[in-house]
């Protein structure tokens, strides 16, 4: 490998682990869509900060771009406090109206400079290692390698500083405003982070790697653990992977690198979305059906303690009885007795001691509405274990 090679893979490493730190907020706040409203509606910030001192480097364009940010979630909160419109059509509100103004100003002002909508939307992460950092003389690396690392470093510096709070914050508001926490100042602090993490970013990667750095990732943590020290270690791991697998994707087809690694993002949350353990779709599916089976088996069980006449119990019968297709009578039969809570003699269907204490317990869990009792109850009858 080249060190341009190896450059472009660090920037886009340290990328995804810083963006994937307030991402992981947002995913858990609900807001991931504001990183998309933030990531174009501070471009008047970075139009405004280029007109202040005409310098496409100066730490302004950052902290001004992070103020619109700031600016652009509070109007969306505002518009959404009305109670008028919800939250994702205040922020189609806001943030086109805030990226349109930039647009005016870049087309009225600087048609003569380099500073266009490709320039400040769209990075390159190929032509970032020539964009050099040189001290007296001293090449010291890309700039956006030394931004996007101070960046990273102050993140987690207030990240370390402030976990307690902003754990609070995102789960009990209420919990943390009595425990004299200002949640309203967490959150801003929050999106100001965010803010300036996106600013300091797409110059780099581009806002569309941007947004999705920031939200996949997370995404795929989120549905892999409800941890979240574990959850943040994930959301990084996801990053760092989806941007070297992006590369080399790019690499291997000779395409764009940006847009490799955002199609790398969307197969790995494919995968974790179909397979994530609990989560997943599949894990969904399994559990929805294996559900049904159990009020099946409990109907089927009920059907047996309400009739002692052998005829309501044949095997033959059943179908009939309790008006099942053959298959799925098939299945509850082989359930109940895995789970020896039913015997067969001579076709005769008799609960055991089991099955009747099953079935009581089972039914008084749902009168008195304890989901969480009826789950221990599944694992001390050995259900879909035994």
């Amino acid at each position: 490998m080249t060190s341009a090679q190896v450059e472009i893979q660090l920037i886009a490493s340290i990328v995804a682990i810083a963006c994937a730190i307030p991402g992981t907020f947002l995913v858990l706040r609900k807001m991931a869509m504001i990183s998309d409203a933030i990531s174009h509606s501070i471009l008047p910030g970075i139009v405004v900060g280029f007109f202040l001192t005409e310098d496409l480097n100066s730490p302004w364009l950052i902290l001004l771009a992070a103020l619109t940010g700031v600016i652009t979630v509070f109007l969306v909160e505002y518009i959404q406090k009305t109670g008028l419109v919800k939250e994702d059509t205040a922020i189609g509100l806001v943030f086109p109206a805030l990226f349109s103004i930039g647009v005016i100003l870049i087309a009225k002002n600087a048609n003569d400079i380099h500073l266009d909508i490709d320039a400040v939307l769209l990075g390159e992460l190929a032509f970032a290692p020539f964009d050099r950092l040189v001290v007296n003389g001293i090449d010291l690396g890309p700039k956006s390698l030394w931004v996007i690392g101070t960046i990273l470093v102050l993140t987690l510096g207030l990240l370390f500083i402030f976990f307690k709070e902003l754990k609070l914050s995102t789960f009990d508001k209420g919990l943390a405003t009595s425990l004299g926490f200002s949640p309203v100042l967490l959150h801003y602090g929050l999106m100001s982070v965010a803010s300036v993490t996106t600013v300091g970013a797409f110059d780099a990667v581009g806002a569309v790697l941007v947004v999705a750095l920031m939200i996949a990732p997370p995404a795929m943590a989120y549905l892999l653990t409800n941890d979240l020290k574990k959850m943040l270690a994930l959301a990084a791991f996801f990053g760092v992977l989806g941007a070297l697998g992006g590369y080399w994707l790019a690499h291997g087809l000779d395409a764009s690198i940006a847009g490799s690694m955002t199609s790398v993002l969307g197969v790995l949350f494919l995968i974790v979305y179909l397979f994530a353990p609990d989560k997943g779709l599949l894990s969904v599916m399994y559990r929805q059906r294996r559900q049904k089976i159990e009020v099946h088996l409990l109907t089927f069980l009920l059907h047996l303690q309400n009739h002692e006449e052998a005829s309501e119990r044949h095997v033959k019968h059943l179908n009939e009885h309790i008006n099942w297709q053959t298959v799925r009578s098939k299945s509850v039969l082989e359930l109940a007795l895995k789970n020896n809570m039913i015997t067969i003699s001579d076709d005769i269907i008799s609960l055991t001691a089991k099955g009747k204490e099953f079935t009581k317990e089972a039914i008084n869990y749902i009168m008195t509405n304890k989901s969480a009792a009826i789950e221990e109850m599944k694992d001390r009858f050995f259900l879909f274990r035994g």
